[in-house]
């Protein structure tokens, strides 16, 4: 049987053919071809392919630069084309990361792991009371919910150890700038004023802020008026209502873990915190910073 007729039984081009020959028979003046030993070149060429995303000298050392500043692996990868570094997959830092825990380093201890499921409080409705004045989520224009511009901010309190300390974060929710406060009392009206004294530098860019329904929220009021802005509620029990604050928390539990005493903490210490947190690429924003984003939206809006 001939090329030609053998492609046109096995519905291939001829030219297939001639190099599937090529490739598997055996050398010689007599070419050779058996299936069994075209199937075993195969195999053998298999192995010898694959992704070869090997970490050099230089990328180790820049991976663990940037995974001390808690940067993850899909942050290390992503901004590389921004930042015109070697880039390497998030697949291979893991692997490079557990392989040098396998070895006794702790490289791993800076990635970011999931925390336990949250117990609701007792009686935690009653310690909160009732907020007057308070302008419920479902009032609040459709557009912060699209994130379609900036200016909309989420406010959080993170209590620390034994509900004796406690630090605000507020996030502006397009662009994930945050910044972290030290509070030194939960008192309501010391709460307001230390944030809007934060805020006040952004006044422009404060379209609204949706705060949760803790007491040290309760003079809201006072807040909205000194930065000039709309203050709405979430729902009780509704963090995913506040998700940009969920998540920001999430990192900056990174730093400070549960049950941490905040009352031996400066707000140097949260501002540098806050720093490293600005600074890290995120992955919703093409792996620009929130710095990179906000800090040049407000150089504009001067």
């Amino acid at each position: 049987m001939s090329i030609i007729q053998i492609a046109v039984e096995l519905g291939y081009h001829r030219s297939t053919i001639y190099r599937e020959l090529d490739r598997n028979s055996s050398p010689g003046s007599y070419k050779l071809y058996g299936s069994a030993r075209a199937q075993d070149r195969s195999e053998q060429r298999a192995q010898g392919k694959g992704r070869k995303n090997k970490i050099t000298s230089y990328l180790k050392s820049k991976v663990d630069q940037l995974l001390k500043i808690k940067w993850s692996p899909e942050q290390i990868e992503g901004r590389a084309n921004i930042d015109k570094y070697e880039r390497v997959s998030k697949e291979c830092i893991y692997q490079y990361v557990y392989e040098d825990k396998r070895k006794g380093g702790d490289l791993w201890s800076n990635l970011r792991h999931s925390h336990r499921s949250r117990r609701r409080r007792k009686n935690t409705y009653k310690q909160r009371g009732i907020i007057k004045n308070r302008v419920c989520i479902e009032d609040r224009p459709k557009i912060v919910e699209s994130q379609k511009r900036y200016g909309d901010w989420e406010g959080d309190t993170i209590v620390g150890k034994n509900h004796k300390s406690q630090i605000a974060s507020m996030v502006e929710r397009k662009s994930l700038f945050v910044k972290i406060i030290k509070l030194e009392s939960k008192e309501a009206k010391f709460t307001a004023k230390t944030i809007s004294c934060k805020l006040k530098k952004y006044k422009n860019l404060c379209h609204t802020i949706t705060l949760d329904n803790g007491k040290e929220n309760a003079d809201h009021q006072t807040l909205a008026k000194a930065l000039n802005t709309k203050i709405y509620f979430a729902h009780p029990y509704s963090a995913y209502e506040r998700g940009c604050n969920e998540n920001i928390n999430g990192l900056i539990r990174q730093y400070l873990p549960k049950k941490s005493d905040f009352s031996m903490l400066k707000q140097t210490d949260l501002d540098r915190i806050e720093s490293q947190i600005n600074n890290r690429p995120r992955k919703k924003l093409g792996y620009k910073t929130p710095n990179e984003v906000f800090l040049n939206l407000v150089a504009l809006k001067c």
